[in-house]
This record gives C-alpha cells, structure tokens and sequence, in this order.
C-alpha cells in the first residue's frame, strides 16, 4: 500500500513538473514574440524616420538649387568665350567664370591646391561643371580647412588661394560668382548644390580628371 502511494506521489510530482515546465515554456514563448514585435515595431519607426529626414533633406537641397543665392553676380554665358587658347587670356573678373581657355582643365575632382593655379585651366574646369572655392591671407585658418575639407568630399569641386579677388572667401561656378563671409555661410551649401554640374554647365559629365594637378 505505502508503495502505490509513493508511486501516485511520484507520478503526481512528474505531472506538476510537466506542467510547470510548459507554462515556463509558454511564458518564454509569450516574452519572445512580445520582444520580437517590440523590435520590428522599432525597426520600421527607424526605417520611416530615416526616410522622412532623407525626404526632407532631398526637400531642402531642391528649394535651395531653385532659389536665388543673396549678392550672386551672373554673367551672360551666351557672351562668355569657350575657345580653346593657347595664350594668357585678361578676364574681366577675378576669379574668371568663364571665357576662352587652355585645352587642359585643372583636375576638379575634390582637389585642394596650396598655392595658385593658372585662370585658363581653371575656367576650363568650370565649363566641365566645377565649383571653384578661392580664398585670401585675409580668409580665417579654420575657414579654409573646413572649406578644404568640404571640397575634398565633392566631385567636381576644386579649392586655391587666389591672390587679387575683392572678397576674402569667394565661389565661382561658369557664369556665376558669390562672396561668402565663412565657411558655415548658408550659401555655401547653396551654391554647391545649385552649380556643382548645374544647369550653367556649358559641358555636363565631361571629365575632372586627367587634366592638370598642379604639382
């Protein structure tokens, strides 16, 4: 009798385990799915969120290649000149946007000169769509780096001191010019999403490479 009763007490310790075990099993089940949701829930709140600033961002730089960048001077590129020279050429600004030019352009593709670089290789990079960043001794250290290195990180960009202009920091694109007061002028950002191969580009995808370093 003592050992049917040990045997029921077993069977019954078993049975409470086994059930034991299975809610454990259920509680686990219920935690994961909740945790799963919980992170899908998060990855499609990242991934619209990503979307909408990615959305916003292409936004701002579209209003900002249709507006008109403040103290801009553009030139009739109708009457810029577009010939292949091989002589000095007198531009009638300094830095040149434009006119006849050498047959070789000044590598564009990011290139950051230290010292100045022929007018007639330059403008020919601009008729390639390039945005030329010019600067005087009179521009602040820390404004040529952070223009260096914004130049460096953009094709069809090219960056060097350039001793005569009036403005201490300037941008020129073919046909177009602006003095900036720093780096972190908003129309900075402006006039390289507007001309950088923009619509001024008298030759657009023609090559930045290949043409002359400077060195």
């Amino acid at each position: 009798m003592a050992s049917r009763n040990t045997t029921n007490e077993r069977r019954a310790r078993v049975e409470q385990m086994r059930k034991a075990e299975q809610a454990r099993e259920r509680r686990n089940r219920v935690i994961t799915i909740s945790v799963s949701a919980v992170v899908v829930a998060a990855l499609v709140g990242f991934g619209a969120f990503v979307l909408n600033k990615k959305s916003d961002e292409q936004d701002k730089e579209a209003a900002a290649a249709k507006a008109p960048v403040t103290g801009e001077q553009t030139w009739d590129a109708k009457k810029l000149g577009r010939n292949h020279v091989d002589t000095a050429v007198t531009y009638e600004m300094k830095p040149p946007v434009g006119g006849d030019h050498n047959q070789v352009w000044m590598n564009c593709d990011g290139d950051v000169y230290t010292e100045a670089i022929p007018d007639v290789n330059a403008v020919h990079s601009l008729e390639h769509g390039a945005v030329w960043v010019t600067y005087t001794d009179k521009a602040a250290e820390a404004d040529v780096k952070k223009l260096g290195e914004k130049v460096k990180e953009t094709p069809f960009t090219l960056m060097s001191p350039y001793k005569d202009q009036k403005g201490a920091i300037m941008l020129s694109a073919w046909g177009k010019q602006v003095t900036v007061d720093s780096a972190d002028d908003p129309r900075v950002n402006q006039f390289f999403t507007k001309y950088v191969q923009g619509p001024q580009t008298p030759e657009p995808g023609a090559a930045c490479t290949g043409g002359l370093s400077g060195k």
